[in-house]
């Protein structure tokens, strides 16, 4: 049984490492899509065709259910995929809906009318694509009235943790929290709208100040999934190998995810 992880480079990782800790006994095919990366500055016709593309090789690799732990995939191509594309004896599934879940307070497949939640005043972090898509305002909408939400385009932040440089990254991080700031100056909380961002979790929590609440994908999106297969352990997948597959080159592929991860990652090419 294999599950498969998509993302446009390394930062899916994040999201990888959660579900593998919680889900210790499944296989997991992980596919960055490192040789296009990053998908934030692609329109969306683009990112639709390159997702498309990369959820199909994770079929053939016995994945049934895959993940999009890429925010700007999920937000510009999920909804045209699940609506047109996706066939019925597979699912592929974004990361959005389990963060608005633990942000409005909601269980999984809680489909009653939008209601007021405590948290009022909420910033957004994510890639220029996505914040243009406004995926996440859509659909925090359907679960929660009366939130005021202020993107913040994060330009140039995933090149930089993707570089490896993460002086650069750091510095980013604090300019587009600052802009933010301007135009929010006391958000409640804040969404990490990109599975690359855990990985500088630390310093938007230092930029934003200790009372503002950062919320991070990985461990969400992890016991969402294991609710998931739960209740649908047919779409486990008949997988039973974990890979780890790229568009890029392999090597500097593996280089930099052991990096991220901290333990030994081979990549293979896809």
């Amino acid at each position: 049984m294999a599950v498969g992880i998509f993302d446009s480079g390394l930062g899916g990782l994040t999201v990888l490492d959660a579900v593998a800790r919680r889900l210790p006994q499944m296989a997991f095919v992980y596919y960055g899509d490192n040789a296009r990366a990053p998908y934030g500055v692609r329109d969306a016709e683009d990112i639709f065709q390159l997702t498309t593309a990369g959820v199909e090789r994770l079929w053939d690799a016995g994945c049934d259910l895959v993940i999009l732990a890429c925010n700007t995939a999920a937000a510009a191509a999920l909804r045209r995929m699940q609506e047109t594309w996706v066939p019925e004896n597979k699912r592929v599934l974004g990361v959005f809906v389990p963060l608005i879940e633990a942000l409005t307070e909601r269980r999984w497949g809680d489909n009653s009318p939008p209601r007021e939640v405590a948290v009022k005043h909420v910033a957004l972090f994510a890639t220029p694509t996505t914040v243009a898509t406004r995926a996440f305002q859509r659909e925090l909408a359907f679960r929660a009235i009366g939130v005021d939400v202020e993107a913040q385009p994060c330009g140039g932040v995933v090149d930089a943790i993707e570089d490896g440089d993460e002086i650069l990254a750091e510095a980013l991080v604090r300019s587009h929290v600052d802009a933010l700031k301007r135009r929010m100056p006391h958000p409640e909380a804040a969404i990490l709208g990109c599975t690359h961002y855990p990985l500088m979790e630390t310093t938007f929590q230092q930029a934003l100040g200790p009372d503002v609440k950062v919320y991070s994908q990985a461990n969400l999106v992890a016991e969402s999934l294991a609710d998931y297969l739960e209740r649908r352990p047919e779409m486990a997948g008949i997988g039973k190998d974990s890979m780890f597959l790229t568009t890029g080159d392999p090597a500097k592929v593996s280089e930099k995810a052991t990096q991220f991860l901290r333990r030994k990652i081979t990549f293979q090419a896809a």
